[in-house]
């Protein structure tokens, strides 16, 4: 780290207007997939390094780019990964019939001033989290890597080197996308069945189990990107809640419809739950783990301060400028005031006897938001420097903020309500959950951001900016997309008929059901109970395998999702995992440079979901535009049905076979 002061320092090109308009496109159609996919499949995926590989392809026909302006795209596309992450609470207020789609401009601000304040929150943070401290920052450190060596600084490279090797990254994304893109289109006309899907009964009292292998790149590249044991911890969870719980919860209940009905009702009323007590337990094991550092980081960061206040700001070099500490207090507290009047806006339009307590309302709310959002902003960013972003239990933070706020409005305000006012209640706790949750899923990602600004030399107050402007561009698209696959699609567990094609929104149905639990006092104990202890063996074996070997892990959160996600948006991750790990062996054994050919298998996994994501956006505008299933359906059901499905499945695993060995052989060529 240069010691010189900032004035003396050369100035060069970070900030741009350029920079930033590529920087907001990549943001609008990564953010428009991750939506997507954070729905179906209830992951999203990380986009820093796909949009640093971009960036470099675009900027290097302009002159005088820089590996710092290539910095500030990335920086502001990496919202699109981010912000995307509301739809993990935001969903909730449809599944539990309070709204009937989301309004334009409400769902912005929620997006927009939540994520404005996860960036001021994690701003005192970066020193004690980033500069201080010995946390890894696996994502941050790779986008960093990624960045020199298209810049032409990486270790033992040329120019010229660099130059290939970003051809080829944007050469894996670019493929990865069409072919993804491509497959969905012919998926679309029938020509290929979606998935492989199967029930059956297993036991002789009438347990019935199935399995669904969803024919999708999208699931196969988040597969590729969790890496093998949380794709085995996935595994495991399935195999828990289809393998005993569908078939143990569906034997004890009456037999009614099809084999198929019985095994999907026996999970969404039964093992959903017992999921959802394995996330619970999983998310407090890992919050408790981290108080002890969050605590100690907090006080370095506000000793840093002082320090900072006491001598010469101008003196600091740049790589030490943040926003100054004044300008976050007024962006902060200049945020609250539309904040509180949403809350009170909310009130007001509720009915149920909450506008007669609207003071108490906006206050409380206001307090809990301010205080909540600090909390969850500092454990979220020692979790993404610990885990990386991606891996970062956001979930469990939203079902944390959850319970508080629907625990806090039961012992504050319940007693003077009317009878019928437990869903507006509900609603409440959820509108102010998603405020929070908004602001948690930018801090899960600013500090990342920053830890890659420490590492090229970049100026963090101009990074802070960048993100600012990317939570802008994010809040902008989500109410949007999220209303167009509402509209086309619906989720699952939303009022009225159940609709074929519904998107799972996993989390969101998560956080809804613990909310109604708390104030309805609905949930089923007994179910939760037994999620609980599976969390709690989950935990043991998870910290038996750290400690008695070299990588293997059992996350418990990951074992949670398998249980409460369907088979649909599981068994195709842990295809994906295994395929990826395969794929870094086969590297390791054989490719001169086994680092770089891994790097584009990761580009390759981000493509696949860039492209089906894509599509699956615009596939739904014509389902809600048509008002029919298949709109682009070129085949009849007959045979849509078994000939599909081999065609479908015999296309998925050669096309994914070609595309391993295409990008292998490029990673020997690309000289990265």
């Amino acid at each position: 780290m240069s010691a010189q002061p900032t004035s003396i320092e050369a100035p060069r090109k970070e900030l741009t207007l350029r920079g930033l308009i590529i920087g907001i496109l990549i943001t609008l159609v990564f953010t428009a997939a991750n939506v997507y996919f954070g729905l179906k499949a209830g992951l999203t995926f990380a986009t820093s390094i796909p949009a640093a590989v971009i960036s470099m392809a675009v900027l290097r026909y302009f002159k005088g780019a820089t590996m710092q302006e290539n910095n500030i795209v990335q920086t502001v596309a990496s919202a699109a990964g981010t912000l995307s992450s509301i739809i993990f609470v935001l969903p909730g207020l449809i599944l539990i019939g309070w709204w009937t789609g989301f309004n334009y401009w409400t769902s912005f601000a929620i997006c927009a001033l939540g994520g404005i304040l996860g960036v001021m929150y994690s701003i005192p943070l970066r020193r004690a989290l980033v500069t201080n401290s010995d946390l890894p920052y696996p994502e941050g450190v790779a986008c960093a890597e990624v960045l020199k060596v298209g810049a032409g600084t990486g270790e033992g490279m040329s120019a010229e080197e660099a130059a290939e090797s970003n051809r080829a990254g944007l050469l894996a994304v670019l493929w990865g996308s069409i072919v993804s893109a491509a497959f969905a289109i012919v998926v679309a006309t029938r020509v290929f069945a979606g998935d492989v899907v199967n029930y059956f009964r297993v036991r002789s009292d009438g347990g019935v189990t199935g399995f669904d292998f969803f024919l999708s790149f999208a699931l196969f590249g988040i597969g590729h990107l969790v890496g093998l044991w949380v794709g085995i911890a996935m595994l495991v969870g399935a195999l828990i809640g289809w393998g005993w719980g569908v078939p143990h919860f569906s034997a004890l209940a009456p037999a009614v419809g099809s084999i198929a009905d019985l095994a999907n009702a026996t999970w969404s009323h039964k093992v959903r739950f017992v999921g959802a007590g394995t996330i619970g337990v999983a998310a407090i094991w890992t919050l408790a783990k981290l108080v002890k550092p969050v605590i100690s980081g907090l006080g370095s960061a506000m000793a840093a301060s002082r320090a900072r206040n006491a001598g010469n700001a101008a003196s600091l070099p740049r790589t030490e400028q943040d926003i100054p500490i004044g300008q976050v207090g007024l962006i902060s507290l200049a945020c609250l005031f539309p904040i509180g009047w949403l809350i009170a806006n909310f009130a007001m339009t509720a009915g149920h006897g909450l506008s007669d307590h609207i003071v108490a309302l906006v206050v409380g709310g206001l307090i809990f938001v301010v205080l909540m959002s600090f909390f969850v902003s500092a454990v979220c960013g020692y979790m993404a420097g610990l885990i990386g972003s991606s891996n970062s239990p956001l979930s469990g933070i939203g079902i944390i903020v959850v319970i508080s706020a629907a625990l806090l409005l039961m012992l504050g305000l319940r007693s003077a309500l009317p009878a019928d006012s437990e869903k507006a209640l509900v609603a409440f706790a959820l509108f102010i959950t998603s405020i929070v949750f908004a602001a948690a899923a930018i801090a899960n990602n600013n500090l990342q951001d920053l830890k890659t600004g420490q590492l090229v030399d970049a100026t963090p107050s101009k990074q802070q900016w960048a993100l600012v402007i990317g939570v802008l561009a994010g809040a902008a698209i989500i109410p949007p997309i999220l209303d167009l696959l509402n509209h086309a699609y619906g989720f699952v567990g939303a009022p009225g008929a159940p609709r074929a094609h519904a998107l799972a929104a996993p989390q969101a149905g998560l956080i809804s059901a613990l909310a109604q639990g708390v104030i309805q006092h609905n949930i089923d104990g007994e179910l939760l109970e037994i999620g609980g202890a599976i969390g709690v063996l989950m935990i043991i074996i998870d910290e038996v395998l750290r400690r008695t070997t070299k990588s293997a892990h059992l996350s418990p959160l990951a074992v949670g999702l398998g249980i409460y996600l369907p088979t649909q948006s599981t068994l195709m991750v842990v295809v994906g995992a295994v395929a990826g790990w395969w794929f870094d062996r086969r590297a390791d054994r054989s490719s001169k440079n086994p680092e770089a050919t891994k790097q584009l298998g990761v580009l390759l996994a981000s493509g696949m979901i860039v492209g089906e994501g894509l599509l699956g956006v615009a596939i739904a505008a014509f389902v809600a535009f048509s008002g029919k299933d298949y709109p682009l359906a070129l085949v009849g059901d007959s045979f849509a049905g078994v000939p599909a499905m081999f065609l479908g499945g015999a296309a998925f695993i050669a096309v994914m076979v070609v595309l391993y060995r295409w990008v292998g052989r490029l990673g020997q060529s690309s000289g990265a």
